[in-house]
């Protein structure tokens, strides 16, 4: 069944730290925190990422406080399963569905939260969300044919995603974006690096799925008639 026995990897950048750091939290956490607790936890710092993202339109010091929400969430999205596997009360089918139907949610809001905030064009923000979607849905077929759920691109999973936010956070805070025209189109350098981004992530979506294609077709060849 998908997502009861999926094979779990993480090969990002900050894996093994994060391995480590969470199964310290799991073992630190008193008995009243659940997982669901948790869960609701990493709910409050999407709410609070959107937000604050909203309003740094009329005040940049917002973006501590989105940086913040990250980290909120963070916490609550990356715990609540390790507590539930060190606890030994883990409840696959549940906790499946609603892991990947909240990051949902959670990725809308943070780039909604964004675009709102006007440092970066919001159709480039939610073009950031379609490839965020296509690579959602590509790791959950790859889960379903193969029975591994990969947590990671080339090096980068959900954490390195958020660390490369906030660090966006801090040079925009820093140094506000001016607007420069570009062939024709107003950009800033939050908008390049967010392109950047987007053209990264979709060449890898592209890469990754060409690659299971390639093993699937090996591993599954026409039936001789």
């Amino acid at each position: 069944m998908p997502g009861a026995t999926a094979q779990r990897t993480n090969n990002g950048w900050l894996a093994a730290w994060e391995r480590q750091t969470l199964s310290t939290l799991a073992a630190a956490m008193p008995p009243w925190v659940t997982p669901d607790l948790l869960t609701a936890v990493g709910v409050a710092g999407g709410l609070i990422i959107f937000g604050a993202y909203a309003m740094s339109a009329f005040n940049p010091a917002w973006l501590w406080v989105a940086s913040l929400g990250l980290v909120i969430n963070w916490f609550g999205d990356s715990l609540d399963g390790s507590l539930a596997r060190f606890r030994k009360i883990e409840r696959p089918r549940y906790g499946y569905f609603l892991d990947n139907a909240i990051d949902l949610v959670m990725q809308f809001l943070l780039t909604a939260g964004l675009a709102l905030s006007g440092y970066v064009r919001g159709d480039l923000c939610f073009i950031a969300l379609s490839i965020f979607l296509m690579m959602s849905v590509l790791t959950l077929l790859r889960e379903n044919v193969s029975g591994v759920f990969t947590l990671d691109y080339v090096g980068i999973g959900p954490t390195e995603t958020r660390l490369m936010i906030i660090g966006l956070n801090v040079v925009m805070y820093l140094i506000p974006p001016w607007p420069i025209r570009l062939l024709g189109l107003e950009l800033t350098y939050a908008n390049g690096l967010v392109l950047i981004w987007c053209i990264g992530a979709l060449v890898s979506f592209l890469w990754s799925m060409l690659e299971d294609i390639r093993r699937l077709a090996a591993e599954d060849p026409p039936r001789a008639r």
